[in-house]
């Protein structure tokens, strides 16, 4: 059983994608243990207007007889319609007491009776999931040295996050880098692919620049100290601004990148509105008021990230030589012939 836990833990920690490492995590436990399910799910981030009990739980992997899958890869869903940590019991006092909870599962379960575990899943910065091992057949009950093994794997995974997170955050804000944004792209483009015709009128994922206005005359009057507490405020605003399942990038210096999930046009333009109109109300300390212009467009289902960021930026020009301060799509700007249509760049066709 030795060498076969360690190839596991090997082919754990060889995944940089997060989706890859939670299939590989519920795919390891329920070979090595048994039970009826392991169940991995991800937390929304607290925050100043969340409780713990309140903050939103997303099912990411399932491991079960049918195999290991990632659950959330087809449908980045709003997660207004999510759970929350405060409408299951064994979650609660997971979250609450930071530690392993045993539970009876109910008599609408598959195995009623039968002892079931939920762990929480830590990272450097916090809890940001929780484990949930559902007992049945001939494993009823997680055994001591199985719980254990899983709180081992579970430190490892931590330390594995840790180091994935040093390459793919920007050290400044903790937004995700640009490295990071091609795979995150590929996902949403992936997604608008799958979806096709199955979701009724213009809906589909969008990308938005974002970009400080007159940053060179904050960082020449304020000094670079304050240019740097303007970032971190508006990555903060961000977080607090867009849907938590939303993409949130530093681009580099003062250039900000969202890929917001399935919206129409109206629906995109009012979200990233919302946000420059937060940034504009704001009185940053020192400075006072601080903009943003913002340029927009639609992920094709065969777009590349160049191609779609070529436009996003066309329409943030745009808005930088007519005014700053506002947002504006790509597709808006061309209808109104105010821009020429940009060639097309598209994926290679995926044959098979």
């Amino acid at each position: 059983m030795i060498p076969g836990l360690i190839d596991s833990l090997a082919d754990i920690t060889s995944h940089r994608d997060r989706d890859a490492v939670d299939r590989a995590i519920v795919a390891m436990l329920y070979s090595h243990i048994r039970p009826g399910r392991v169940c991995l799910y991800r937390l929304l981030p607290a925050g100043a207007d969340r409780t713990e009990e309140s903050r939103g739980v997303q099912l990411r992997a399932v491991a079960d007889a049918a195999g290991a899958r990632t659950v959330a890869d087809d449908d980045p869903a709003d997660p207004q319609g999510w759970p929350t940590v405060g409408s299951r019991v064994s979650w609660r006092e997971c979250v609450r007491r930071g530690d392993v909870v045993h539970y009876l599962a109910d008599d609408d379960a598959e195995e009623p009776g039968s002892l079931n575990a939920v762990f929480p899943v830590v990272a450097d910065h916090g809890l940001i999931g929780l484990l949930e091992i559902e007992c049945a057949g001939r494993c009823m009950v997680l055994r001591p040295d199985d719980a254990r093994m899983v709180q081992a794997v579970l430190r490892i995974l931590r330390n594995h996050l840790s180091v994935l997170d040093y390459g793919e955050r920007d050290t400044l804000t903790g937004l995700r880098n640009r490295r990071t944004f091609e795979t995150m792209f590929a996902k949403r483009r992936v997604f608008r692919r799958r979806a096709g015709d199955q979701r009724a009128g213009t809906r589909t994922n969008w990308v938005g620049i974002i970009d400080v206005d007159r940053f060179k005359a904050i960082n020449d009057t304020f000094g670079h100290l304050f240019g740097d507490e303007v970032l971190l405020l508006i990555a903060r605003r961000m977080q607090e601004t867009f849907r938590q399942s939303e993409a949130l990038f530093r681009f580099g210096g003062e250039e900000f990148l969202v890929i917001l999930d399935d919206a129409d046009e109206l629906g995109a333009m009012k979200a990233f509105e919302r946000f420059r109109t937060a940034i504009a109300q704001h009185r940053f300390p020192q400075i006072g008021q601080v903009t943003v212009s913002v340029g927009i467009t639609r992920i094709g289902s065969y777009d590349i990230p160049a191609s779609a960021i070529d436009r996003a930026d066309s329409a943030l020009y745009f808005a930088k030589e007519h005014g700053r301060d506002r947002t504006l799509a790509y597709e808006a700007l061309l209808r109104e012939g105010l821009l020429a249509r940009k060639p097309v760049q598209a994926a290679e066709l995926e044959l098979f």
